[in-house]
């Protein structure tokens, strides 16, 4: 059971969820790794591979295997990798337009996603923290799972950064604000089409 344990583990470090992980493992949905992470399901070696190099870590950290202690005066190192900062997501623009891009900054989020940082905009996620002038850190994915908050591009207009809920056809936008103007976004996907650019895994901000 180890086994199933640490891949549940490592998902969880990494902020994937099971619909996510299953794309990366070619499976087609997430039900197959739930009953994986629940060892239902016996994993071949080849697969055990598959699912190290998904999560960024080796075959024997998967299984439990024990590794040489480091030497005392060992310094851990965390891979970097420089990302655009985002002013605002327009539509009719790539997203890494130059008229889009206010300056870079680095993340050690290097587990084989493509990153960008957004600047905040206004109140309507300050519940959660996520204030004015604030760096959210989006990977960039066009799904996410019901309650992820992320940023989406609603029709031609400016992106913007909700909590996402689907059902059918209804996509519901909701934000997390102290400001009581800010209500949820309820549209038709038959009318409006959303599209999901990322998936928001951190947030970041500077003392003056």
């Amino acid at each position: 059971m180890k086994l199933y344990e640490n891949i549940k583990l490592r998902r969880k470090e990494l902020n994937l969820s099971q619909g996510e992980l299953a794309k990366l493992t070619g499976y087609t949905d997430r039900t197959s790794i739930s009953k994986i992470e629940s060892g239902k399901v016996d994993l071949p070696q080849s697969k055990i591979r598959i699912f190290a190099e998904a999560l960024h870590t080796t075959e024997g950290e998967l299984m439990g295997t024990t590794e040489p202690p480091l030497p005392s005066d060992a310094i851990s190192y965390a891979p970097t990798q420089r990302i655009p900062i985002l002013g605002r997501i327009s539509a009719g623009l790539p997203l890494y337009a130059e008229e889009q891009i206010e300056g870079y900054t680095y993340t050690d989020l290097n587990h084989g996603g493509e990153y960008f940082a957004l600047r905040v905009h206004g109140d309507s996620m300050d519940a959660l923290g996520i204030k004015e002038g604030y760096l959210v850190i989006v990977r960039r994915q066009d799904y996410v799972d019901n309650g992820t908050i992320c940023v989406v591009l609603i029709g031609d207009n400016e992106a913007t950064m909700k909590r996402f809920y689907q059902d059918g056809d209804t996509v519901t936008l909701m934000p997390q604000s102290t400001n009581p103007k800010h209500m949820p976004q309820i549209y038709n996907l038959k009318h409006t089409p959303i599209h999901i650019i990322g998936k928001v895994v951190k947030v970041e901000f500077t003392l003056d």
